[in-house]
């Protein structure tokens, strides 16, 4: 196992892109520039796909379930760009989010994971917002899982997930020391949110959280229109880390990558020789009835 990656998370623009080509040759080049700056491990926001939706003509990409329909014709593509470019630089890339029908008829929330190997790991989002259940009608992942990588078990909380604490807790529980929160929020009050979430959850569990999401505005699009929110990675707030939690942030609006090293092992100490021990004393507080 490797105990130290360089982790970079994506401020993710959301363009209309209008061919795969303009699309692949946008990823590449995001890839590379994360590479150059020694990046092993990417964090792609949550609905960072839906920018595809601009290869179809207007009537889908005005329509949000016309959108969710053509882009099924994608999902392939899509995996293969991301399995292609993991292998290629020798990357873990977690792919941020792709809406995906399931033979019930259902849509799930993807977040895929890619590996070195060449193979991946999903995990489907868990916690629907209105939107995604009213409007969208996109239904609930089933269940809670984490990722093997040569870093370790690696968590996913997407969006959402990342405000409920008994989701990250049991992959804490299952192993994972860093939890990736891919994001789309469309205001500063839903951004906030999931940021009070991701450092929360660093807090509880004395563990790493990466939030990835997009930003800008994309007046084409039915689902992805107003993006906004910066990208960070937390730490817990203890020897070593910063006062605030706060390892890197991203500059509001600024597309590019939040880049920081992780050291598991220095994490691993922290647990056991803090100044407080919140990953261990968790389960102390439902003495308290």
């Amino acid at each position: 196992m490797n105990h130290t990656l360089t982790l970079a998370a994506a401020q993710y623009p959301i363009n209309f892109v209008g061919s795969w080509e303009n699309y692949r040759t946008k990823i590449q080049g995001m890839v590379n520039d994360a590479v150059s700056q020694g990046a092993n491990f990417l964090l792609f926001p949550e609905y960072f796909s839906m920018e595809l939706a601009s290869l179809f003509e207007a009537n889908v990409y005005r329509s949000l379930s016309g959108q969710l329909e053509a882009m099924q014709s994608l999902h392939q593509p899509f995996l293969d760009l991301f399995t292609e470019l993991a292998q290629e630089h020798k990357l873990h890339i977690q792919a941020g989010t792709f809406p995906l029908l399931q033979e019930n008829g259902r849509y799930v929330n993807r977040a895929w994971l890619f590996r070195p190997s060449g193979t991946r790991d999903y995990q489907d989002k868990l916690q629907m917002t209105r939107f995604e259940s009213e409007q969208w009608l996109i239904s609930a992942g089933s269940e809670i899982r984490v990722i093997d990588t040569v870093f370790g078990k690696v968590g996913i909380s997407v969006c959402y997930d990342s405000e409920f604490p008994a989701i990250a807790r049991k992959q804490v529980e299952m192993g994972a020391d860093l939890i990736l929160v891919p994001s789309c929020t469309d205001t500063q009050a839903g951004y906030n949110r999931v940021r009070i979430g991701c450092q929360a959850r660093a807090l509880e569990n004395q563990c790493f959280v990466a939030q990835s999401p997009t930003i800008g505005e994309a007046p084409w699009s039915e689902a992805v229109d107003i993006n906004s929110g910066r990208a960070a990675i937390y730490t817990p707030v203890d020897y070593g880390y910063p006062d605030d939690g706060v390892l890197a942030q991203g500059e509001e609006g600024e597309a590019g990558w939040v880049i920081a090293e992780l050291d598991l092992e220095a994490l691993a100490q922290v647990r056991a020789n803090g100044q407080v021990f919140n990953h261990r004393d968790w389960d102390s507080q439902f003495r308290f009835k």
